[in-house]
């Protein structure tokens, strides 16, 4: 009797691992956050995590190859040439055109530090950013 009721008690076990796994993948959400389409084909993808002091302030830049990207903290003032500025919170995500100059990507506090993560998507071996001497 002893050997049915330990087998009774690992398949209940079993059984309820299954279902708590089960549970488990059912709660996972997925969010689209981001789709660009790229007319490109990609070579190689570089990962940043950039950090940008209180109140800094980047120069005017553009990006040989597109860029996207998501805040990880704080907030950003952003800003593509002809377009308006918007500021990017904690969790959204952003998308910089190949060879568009990039007018502000700004750390918007003056207390805290911004953090994103910045991806590269290169075709060939393209430099991540260049800077350039431009007016508005």
């Amino acid at each position: 009797m002893t050997s049915s009721k330990t087998k009774f008690c690992v398949t209940i076990s079993l059984l309820l691992s299954f279902f708590s796994c089960k549970a488990q993948v059912a709660q996972i959400q997925r969010n689209e956050l981001q789709n660009i389409l790229l007319d490109q084909q990609l070579h190689k993808i570089e990962t940043h995590e950039i950090t940008l002091p209180k109140a800094q302030e980047t120069p005017k830049h553009f990006h040989p190859c597109p860029v996207i990207g998501i805040i990880i903290s704080g907030e950003i003032i952003f800003e593509i040439a002809g377009q308006e500025p918007k500021i990017l919170k904690s969790g959204e995500t952003f998308y910089e055109p190949k060879n568009t100059f990039i007018l502000k990507f700004n750390n918007n506090s003056k207390t805290s530090e911004a953090r994103f993560i910045a991806i590269y998507l290169k075709a060939h071996e393209e430099k991540s950013i260049e800077f350039s001497k431009i007016t508005k």
